[in-house]
């Protein structure tokens, strides 16, 4: 990512893909790249539940955005970013986590109020002012919860283990709050009020196939979850290379 002033390298060119964009266009890349992010097939039924909009409203977007070469339609309906809209995805994806950088560690909001307030303040952001903001938060190059900010990012990181798949009595580092975890609202304030967020250590004191259920030990205690919601957050085993994890600088 660019760490240079003003709106030149990389970060510029992100900001450009998507200056053409309307915000609601901006809003459907960005629910598409997160709800693909581990892999999952995406239809355009299924964004518009998520967005809360009817199917032919989302199918008549991403026609627009076929059209404008960021999405094409797979076989069996399956939305697919195409490398351009990866790259215009990737620079909505970067503001809206800088925004929350800014609003969990500098305001003080908790990680699902800050993920709806972020959605109103990523597109109204200037390549000057992302710029200032990446400044200031230390270059982070994850969102609050371990996610790479973008696909050159992700290249470069490990990908993690399911922390439903951890053995009782191992221990790890609670490495990423999955996209797919972070659409959980109930799940994310969980985890915050449980202190697992990304660089913290745990160890699983038992795990039920029957019960369907995790209990492990954090940094504040006993933590339980179910194994559907502990397969959506992602570990490293043992103790983990502490330069994986951003630190917002002290001010």
């Amino acid at each position: 990512m660019s760490r240079s002033g003003g709106s030149g390298g990389p970060g510029g060119d992100r900001h450009r893909a998507t200056s053409n964009l309307s915000s609601s266009a901006q809003e459907y890349l960005l629910t598409l790249r997160i709800m693909a992010g581990d892999g999952s097939r995406i239809t355009a039924s299924q964004v518009a539940r998520k967005l809360g909009v009817s199917t032919q409203a989302a199918s008549e977007m991403f026609r627009r955005l076929a059209n404008d070469g960021l999405v094409a339609l797979a076989e069996g309906r399956e939305l697919q970013l195409t490398t351009a809209g990866r790259t215009a995805a990737d620079g909505i994806f970067r503001r809206h986590a800088l925004c929350e950088w800014l609003l969990t560690e500098i305001v003080g909001l908790g990680w699902a109020e800050s993920d709806a307030e972020a959605e109103r303040l990523q597109a109204a952001i200037s390549p000057r002012v992302e710029q200032q903001l990446d400044d200031l938060l230390g270059h982070p190059q994850t969102c609050p919860h371990g996610n790479p900010i973008d696909a050159e990012i992700a290249r470069r990181r490990p990908a993690g283990e399911p922390l439903s798949e951890t053995d009782a009595g191992q221990r790890a580092t609670i490495y990423r709050i999955t996209e797919a975890a972070e659409e959980d609202a109930a799940l994310l304030s969980y985890l915050e009020a449980r202190g697992l967020r990304p660089g913290t250590h745990i160890t699983v004191l038992a795990r039920s196939e029957s019960l369907d259920s995790l209990t492990l030990d954090g940094p504040l205690g006993r933590a339980t979850l179910g194994l559907r919601p502990a397969a959506l957050v992602r570990v490293l085993p043992g103790d983990a290379d502490p330069s994986l994890f951003h630190r917002v600088p002290a001010r």
